[in-house]
């Protein structure tokens, strides 16, 4: 029987008081469902020691977690001093102590009390990079107030591939024979050498989005293709969802070709000039940072086999694609902002 903190101290008053017993409690307190049992384990413990708090038991002596297989843990679970990828894992830590990787895990999240974080990729930045990212995330700060944010279109291209992108770190195959006498199949992961692919643009906002372009195949996106065929299909499609938009793109060569840029100020309510959108920002596009990891997950759920099913996958995962997630994506933007400039246009994940 559980008993609230509440239950417990009306029942310790009751029993020190006026020494109620278990059946007269259950007369008073009908509606609080007690069992006979309970009551009757906690009242002999208040008889007892006087006290509703749970006694410290005298438990198992420790006969791993010792001083000296925390200090040892410690050492090598943790990197040396400016020399990265110096520790060792979990599993090296238990073969070189001797002691089970459960013991380890414990003594790293009990005794140590440390955090396991994930490494994830980034783009590299150099200290200039880290500077002009700084400066333009506060310039995007005060020109885009709340008000503002979502009637930004935030665009992007994202190839896709026929082969799934795969994680091998837990991905083992456990046999009770040796090595040799498992077939191939069961310990390869194959895939092309040049896995077919396809490239999509799209645009993204709080307003609604765009829909999805596939760029020619072969095509390699200059700024006449980008300015002829992905700009008229996408602009336009802007003006639909809105009168009023404002165009976002990233820094590529194709997007900060002078006739691009005149042709946006001709075509659009307004835009964000590449000279004011941090060079190196996945991190700063919706797109980038959570629909297209969202759309991949949900389009490589089952293995794709040819180049039109992969076409078909993803139209059918971006049409279903809730907006609420753009949405929250969006609705994120000026926090990201927020966390780059803390980070002094450094790399900011740790601080979201």
């Amino acid at each position: 029987m559980v008993f609230t903190a509440e239950d417990r101290v009306v029942i310790k008053y009751l029993r020190q008081k006026k020494h109620f017993g278990a059946m007269r409690l259950i007369k008073e307190f009908p509606m609080n469902n007690w069992t006979l049992s309970g009551l009757n384990k906690l009242l002999k413990k208040i008889d007892e020691t006087g006290t509703i708090e749970r006694q410290k038991g005298s438990g198992r002596p420790r006969s791993v977690r010792t001083v000296e297989n925390i200090q040892n843990v410690n050492e090598l679970v943790l990197s040396q001093e400016d020399k990265p990828r110096t520790h060792k894992s979990q599993r090296e830590i238990s073969r070189h102590l001797g002691i089970s990787k459960t013991s380890v895990n414990d003594i790293i999240r009990y005794d140590l009390q440390l955090k396991c974080y994930k490494k994830c990729k980034a783009t590299e930045l150099t200290q200039v990079n880290r500077e002009t990212r700084l400066h333009r995330a506060k310039v995007l700060l005060r020109r885009f107030p709340p008000s503002l944010v979502n009637f930004i279109f935030f665009t992007d291209e994202k190839v896709f591939t026929i082969a799934q992108p795969r994680n091998t770190q837990n991905d083992r195959i456990y046999a009770r024979t040796s090595k040799k006498e498992i077939p191939a199949n069961r310990l390869l992961y194959t895939r092309s050498t040049f896995s077919t692919s396809v490239m999509v643009s799209a645009g993204v906002s709080a307003l609604g989005r765009t829909s999805l372009h596939f760029v020619e195949p072969g095509v390699k996106i200059d700024g006449n293709y980008y300015r002829e065929v992905l700009l008229q299909d996408l602009l336009p499609e802007m003006s639909e969802l809105s009168e009023y938009f404002i165009f976002q793109q990233d820094s590529a060569p194709a997007h900060r070709a002078r006739d691009t840029i005149e042709l946006l100020r001709l075509k659009t309510p307004d835009f964000i000039p590449p000279t004011q959108w941090p060079p190196n920002s996945p991190d700063l596009n919706p797109l980038d940072y959570k629909i297209w990891s969202v759309m991949q997950e949900k389009v490589y759920k089952t293995k794709v086999h040819d180049v039109d099913e992969l076409k078909s996958r993803i139209l059918s995962v971006w049409e279903e694609l809730d907006q609420r997630i753009i949405d929250a994506a969006v609705g994120q933007w000026r926090m990201r902002l927020r966390a780059c400039v803390r980070a002094s246009g450094g790399h900011f994940e740790q601080y979201l």
